[in-house]
């Protein structure tokens, strides 16, 4: 049950907490709506996949990307991907193939839904919280036990507001946003926290505007960050 007094954060986890008490510190457990991989890390959930022996998806929607491993040197990489392709048909996963974009904005693009869990095999998943999305980045086995339907296990982490007002000058971008917040808080500045953006800066903020600095949290250590939709 959720209250007005929650904030953003707190209300998408109430509303997937299927496990655990969302104190800080605490394992929660939520269910997962999406997942995301691409042909850097997918090759290994595929695998664990066929060795539990799951049949179909247990999420509402997943896509395989190949964004990552692009070049073709030799046969390696050109196998990962048709491994991958049948992979994801044979799971009921969408496929993006080579050339179609890098994940983290062709997924916010066509499958972003405010309000949502999605969970990643790569630390930049959080990039989706520009869409309102609990986005987490996770282990290549991870997602795997994600997918066959298992919830996601992680401590409550702390939610740290940030409070943005003003506009962006000229010749500053949302990249120098986050740069500030490495500038102040370091690379560990955000770890064991969810950073939630808001206040009347964000209005001038466009979604990928958002979505470079949820981006780049990982960067600060977070466990993820987003902006209201």
């Amino acid at each position: 049950m959720t209250t007005a007094a929650q904030n953003l954060t707190q209300r998408i986890i109430a509303a997937h907490l299927v496990g655990g008490r969302p104190v800080v510190g605490e394992e929660i457990f939520l269910s997962v709506d999406q997942a995301l991989l691409h042909d850097g890390t997918a090759t290994l959930t595929m695998l664990a996949l066929e060795a539990i022996g799951l049949e179909r998806i247990e999420v509402d929607l997943a896509c395989q990307y190949i964004d990552h491993n692009l070049m073709q040197a030799d046969y390696k990489n050109g196998d990962d991907h048709l491994f991958l392709q049948s992979a994801a048909q044979r799971f009921g996963m969408y496929f993006s193939r080579a050339g179609n974009g890098i994940s983290h904005p062709v997924h916010m693009e066509h499958f972003g839904v405010p309000g949502t869990v999605l969970v990643g095999a790569d630390s930049h998943t959080p990039a989706a919280g520009a869409l309102g999305m609990l986005a987490v980045g996770a282990g290549s086995v991870e997602v795997a036990t994600v997918l066959a339907g298992e919830p996601l296990a992680l401590k409550m982490p702390q939610v740290w507001g940030v409070h943005l007002h003003g506009q962006l000058p000229e010749w500053v971008s949302a990249k120098d946003v986050i740069l500030e917040m490495l500038r102040r808080h370091s690379v560990k500045g955000g770890v064991g926290r969810i950073i939630e953006y808001y206040g009347p800066g964000i209005d001038g903020l466009t979604a990928m505007d958002r979505h470079v600095i949820c981006n780049m949290g990982a960067e600060l250590g977070a466990t993820t960050s987003l902006f209201p939709a």
